[in-house]
């Protein structure tokens, strides 16, 4: 069990991490008078800690680093290094994507999606279509879409005369967040304004005889329905692992029979999100007797009369989940939603919308490295400095709810271990692609001293090498990712001996 530390036995564990000794002579005879000790007060703390240039040389990152810190009282900036390069944020950029939605939405804003009918309603059969209306909730699953159909049923509806339509136009329609990534990895899903189960369906497999049962679900904490508009092929061959083809209106896939082994499951992103939202919410539907056809995409939104509706959790929620669990769909869609807001039209695809943050942030901030392609940090092209990201976090800690939404970061001793009831509190958003690895954030040290800082890695030669095939698990990725984190853990432990009051 790892014991608390005090805030001493900190500082003089920080001068072991540091890799520095302090020798003491050893005398041939006693002296003839007593020796004046040395002062090994803080000054002395102060005066052996490494100098940033040599952690980063110990974490062998290759590459470039770069950081800023400040006093997030005074601002004063405290100590950089390579203050001019921009480099990838990664999942960093989240941070800025939260803030950019709470100044434009709101930390009150819900996502409505509702049911529609055009026609009207004669004695519970709808005399039109009935539409699913996606309103841009990123947290929308199938359990919220089992409750809407039980809220049709509610409101007395029974059939259905004309078709089942799906309409997604709330935000535009993004075929992937990134399209350097492989195309089975669930992070890079399709964005649309009609969004389930944060885009991933799951795919699950069984070995049955010489053959395999294979499941494509929409799976939720309590319902499992199976959908079509997915389909998986195991084909006998050894690699690829999965191949992807757009067919017939279809998410084709297709997987390795030599690597499936016995049975497993994993989730596979979803390239049609407003069929997979139909398809689900046409079965529970069903489930309650009212019979729907098959789904069907529009592109427009028809005058219509409103039959159910559900609502997500506030904006202040939804973000707070996103910045712990670094979902890329949610950042994707409340910053295109908050886009949406600061101009009054549909942005015309990420791209843009990513641009239109960045010039917020140049407004809002007086910043000028940052260069945005999306909203989730998931694109190698995404720029920002160590002291613009910083100076932005700086503005934001006060009148901003920030600071609250970041996820604490664990500290961890020699074996990366979490050392519990650490006495420096660090709140941070976390970035990690491969070969590229960020943090920033605020620092609570013990006296009550409050830091603001953003730490950038990134060995974009390294990563420059690797194939789209490799870019899930790369060699190498996982060891890196540890000494850049390390790196990160000393810096700040550096910071906090020198910059405490």
């Amino acid at each position: 069990m790892t014991k608390s530390i005090s805030k001493r036995q900190f500082l003089g564990s920080a001068l072991a991490f540091g890799g520095l000794a302090v020798a003491s002579p050893v005398l041939a005879k006693a002296p003839l008078t007593s020796l004046r000790p040395m002062a090994r007060g803080e000054d002395f703390r102060k005066r052996i800690q490494p100098p940033a240039e040599a952690l980063i040389e110990r974490a062998n990152l290759g590459g470039k680093v770069s950081f800023c810190v400040a006093d997030a009282r005074t601002g004063l900036t405290l100590e950089d290094h390579m203050p001019a390069l921009s480099q990838p944020p990664a999942s960093v950029a989240k941070a800025l994507t939260a803030a950019y939605a709470l100044e434009l939405l709101g930390p009150e804003h819900r996502f409505v999606t509702r049911v529609m009918a055009t026609g009207g309603v004669s004695e519970g059969v709808v005399q039109g279509d009935l539409i699913l209306a996606g309103g841009a909730d990123p947290t929308l699953d199938t359990d919220t879409l089992a409750g809407l159909a039980a809220a049709l049923k509610e409101a007395g509806i029974t059939a259905v005369k004309g078709g089942f339509k799906v309409w997604g136009g709330a935000l535009p329609f993004v075929a992937r967040i990134d399209t350097e990534q492989p195309d089975h990895v669930s992070y890079s899903p399709a964005v649309s304004g009609l969004n389930l189960n944060y885009n991933r369906v799951h795919f699950e497999w069984k070995r049955a005889g010489q053959g395999y049962n294979v499941a494509m679900e929409g799976r939720s904490e309590r319902h499992r329905p199976s959908v079509h508009f997915a389909r998986m092929g195991v084909v006998p061959r050894s690699l690829p692992v999965y191949t992807y083809e757009d067919k017939a209106g279809r998410d084709e896939w297709t997987v390795a029979k030599g690597a499936l082994g016995d049975g497993g499951a994993r989730w596979l992103p979803v390239r049609k999100p407003e069929l997979y939202a139909g398809e689900v919410f046409q079965t529970f539907a069903q489930a309650h007797g009212i019979k729907l056809a098959a789904p069907e995409i529009i592109k427009a939104l028809p005058d219509s009369a409103e039959l159910a509706r559900t609502e997500s959790a506030p904006l202040n929620d939804i973000l707070r989940d996103m910045l712990k669990w670094s979902t890329n769909v949610t950042a994707e869609v409340v910053g295109m939603s908050a886009t949406r807001a600061r101009t009054g039209a549909m942005p015309g695809d990420l791209v843009a919308s990513a641009q239109e943050m960045s010039l917020w942030a140049k407004e809002r901030f007086g910043i000028q490295s940052m260069d945005f392609v999306d909203h989730s940090g998931l694109g190698e092209d995404n720029r920002i400095s160590a002291p613009d990201m910083m100076a932005a976090l700086l503005q934001l800690r006060s009148g901003s709810e920030l600071k609250t939404l970041l996820k604490s970061f664990d500290l961890r001793d020699e074996n990366r271990r979490v050392i519990k009831d650490h006495p420096i509190d660090v709140l941070a958003k976390t970035g990690t692609l491969n070969f590229v690895s960020g943090l920033a954030g605020f620092v609570d040290l013990p006296d009550g001293t409050e830091l603001v800082f953003a730490i950038f890695a990134a060995n974009m030669d390294r990563r420059a090498k690797l194939s789209i095939d490799e870019r899930e698990r790369p060699a190498g990725g996982s060891s890196w990712n540890v000494r850049a984190k390390t790196l990160q853990q000393a810096l700040i432990e550096r910071w906090s001996v020198l910059y405490s009051a």
